[in-house]
């Protein structure tokens, strides 16, 4: 969802300055946000299990942090912080994940064939797993350019400059092809 939008949405108008932030609000901003906070926690929390449970803290941070919220930045910039804010401080607190290419991925499009479709799933999950990997300063900047951010938008969310989210990103796809080239030729 592009932060730029001239029409309000429900979140947008329910987190104005001056209004009641309770459990509306917090409604609001999780039907318009949802499917890109679980696209944040898929990259921060391998496992369900682990997406589940960064989900529900995700909520509870925006829940307590949105009577904070003064406008002075995007609502979006403000989800997008408090979410990557609870991710970074959870992964700190757990014991790094071993590498897992193995894994099973999530089904991809139904269109190409059986054999296409197996490939794509692999190469998303090594992908995936790649990002995992990456330091949190670089990971962040890859997940919310992820989400379709542009790097003025990262570089307010994470409160630095438009050129050092660009050497962060540069720096992150140089480790990511690295990774990714080991993993294709080695199969580590």
């Amino acid at each position: 969802m592009p932060m730029t939008e001239l029409v309000p949405t429900d979140a947008q108008a329910a987190t104005r300055p001056g209004r009641d932030h309770g459990a509306a609000a917090l409604e609001a901003v999780l039907r318009d946000y949802g499917a890109s906070l679980a696209r944040i926690a898929r990259i921060y929390a391998p496992r369900p299990a682990d997406r589940e449970d960064l989900l529900q803290e995700i909520a509870v941070a925006l829940l307590r942090a949105l009577p904070r919220f003064r406008g002075e930045s995007g609502l979006g910039t403000f989800v997008y912080r408090v979410a990557l804010n609870r991710a970074i401080t959870r992964r700190a607190r757990r014991a790094p994940e071993a590498l897992d290419l193995d894994a099973v991925a999530e089904p991809s499009d139904p269109a190409p064939g059986p054999e296409q479709r197996q490939i794509e799933a692999e190469r998303r999950e090594r992908l995936l797993v790649a990002v995992r990997r990456l330091p949190a300063a670089l990971g962040e900047v890859v997940a919310l350019s992820l989400e379709g951010l542009a790097h003025g938008e990262i570089a307010e969310v994470l409160g630095i400059s438009e050129n050092n989210v660009a050497v962060r990103a540069l720096r992150a796809r140089a480790l990511l092809r690295e990774w990714l080239e080991d993993v294709n030729e080695h199969g580590r």
